[in-house]
């Protein structure tokens, strides 16, 4: 049989059987089979018989105390520990903690801004600051959507073809003139008030920022200084905006060649997006900075770069859920214009409720009560890209901090 150690055979030290005697002596130590030192018998019995009683298990230990890690690294099980995170990392065993919660004093914590957080900060300062906010937007809205109704009477009266004859090509080309001239106003419109409520809403926003509460008193004892310089900077903003826009395709409106006309539009749209983007953070940093009008422009057109993309994203999602938003809004006053207007939904196939009076009014309430109530997010969302790029790039956050523990009522200016 294999003698090999931990084997053993009938009869061996292992089965408790046999007498001293018959037991072999053990060899000498060191011959690298045997140890000098055995473990005692086993405590096996014989079949049939009772075996002993199991000694009293001895009684637990007291737990010992664990020793805490020092303060500021991370640990299983605290706030600080993500799962998974390697060893020595923040978050991970044995690693730094977490960096602390940015503060949040206002309606966007002070640190740089995602998405969510920009929109959630304009919906919020809508929310918490609304008597402001609403007297502003409802104001603003209601000149622009008055001066777009006359826009459209007049065009709409002017290129309507009733007759059931073949129109010329003059009068395509004087309806097809006249449509573009009824989007264009109906955009330079648009942008006005954009620009406008921004600026004006600026302080609001900036107010919210701190958690300061804001009145329309406060709001308009902000913005009386800077009103001539804040009229000026929205007629540079829409004089460029247009040049953007139509300077492509003037010369082949000029020449009559409708192929280089078409060609220049595209271009034409390039160059108004990038026009829009580069300068529209000039608004709040006029209000917010109170320099010049070319001082604004410098800011924003400095504030953007690098970020063209990022600010042009955001501002293009905002402006597609403001439509939607907007949109549903106008529908059930579009409804109730149908039913009053003359002709009713015969009247809006064949063009004659477009001219009616009528029509016009109702559909532009729904118009004055969607723009008063989206256009502050949109504007609030430009004030909040600028503060994030302000940020990011001047640490205003540390600033505004500063400003908030002091009761300050604004964000600190300078650049």
């Amino acid at each position: 049989m294999n003698d090999s150690p931990g084997w053993a055979t009938p009869g061996s030290p292992s089965d408790g059987q046999g007498s001293d005697a018959d037991r072999p002596a053990a060899p000498p130590a060191g011959d690298g089979k045997w140890s000098a030192a055995q473990p005692p018998p086993g405590q096996w019995s014989s079949p049939g018989t009772t075996p002993p009683p199991a000694p009293a298990p001895a009684p637990p230990a007291p737990p010992q105390p664990q020793p805490q890690p020092p303060a500021g690294w991370g640990s299983y099980g605290s706030p600080s520990q993500q799962p998974g995170a390697p060893y020595g990392y923040p978050g991970g065993p044995g690693g730094w903690g977490g960096p602390p919660a940015a503060a949040k004093p206002g309606v966007i914590p002070l640190r740089p801004l995602g998405l969510g957080e920009i929109l959630d900060g304009a919906v919020s300062t809508l929310r918490g600051h609304w008597r402001s906010v609403l007297s502003v937007s409802l104001v603003v809205a209601a000149l622009c959507q008055t001066g777009l109704l006359f826009v459209q009477r007049a065009v709409v009266d002017s290129s309507l073809l009733t007759t059931g004859r073949r129109p010329t090509d003059e009068e395509l080309a004087d309806q097809l003139g006249n449509t573009a001239f009824l989007y264009g106003a109906q955009y330079f419109l648009e942008a006005l008030g954009l620009f406008l409520v921004t600026a004006l809403l600026a302080p609001v926003v900036s107010r919210a920022v701190l958690g300061r509460p804001s009145s329309v008193s406060d709001t308009l004892k902000a913005v009386r200084p800077l009103a001539p310089r804040m009229a000026g900077l929205i007629a540079v903003l829409l004089l460029g905006a247009l040049a953007a826009a139509f300077v492509p395709a003037l010369p082949g409106i000029l020449t009559g060649n409708v192929t280089a006309a078409a060609l220049g539009v595209p271009v034409g749209l390039v160059l108004l997006a990038w026009f829009y983007v580069t300068f529209v953070l000039a608004p709040p940093a006029l209000m917010l900075e109170r320099g010049s009008i070319a001082d604004a422009l410098k800011r924003s057109a400095k504030l953007v770069r690098g970020s063209w993309w990022r600010i042009f994203g955001i501002s293009l999602l905002t402006w597609i859920l403001r439509t939607i938003t907007a949109g549903i809004i106008v529908m059930p006053f579009a409804g109730i214009a149908l039913f009053i207007a003359p002709g009713g939904f015969s009247g809006l196939l064949d063009g004659t409720a477009a001219t009616s009076w009528t029509f016009l009014i109702i559909t532009a309430l729904g118009g004055i009560v969607g723009s008063a109530v989206t256009v502050p997010m949109q504007t609030g969302v430009t004030t909040l890209l600028y503060v994030d790029q302000r940020i990011r790039r001047e640490a205003l956050d540390l600033e505004l901090a500063r400003a908030a523990d002091q009761g300050g009522a604004g964000p600190v200016t300078g650049g």
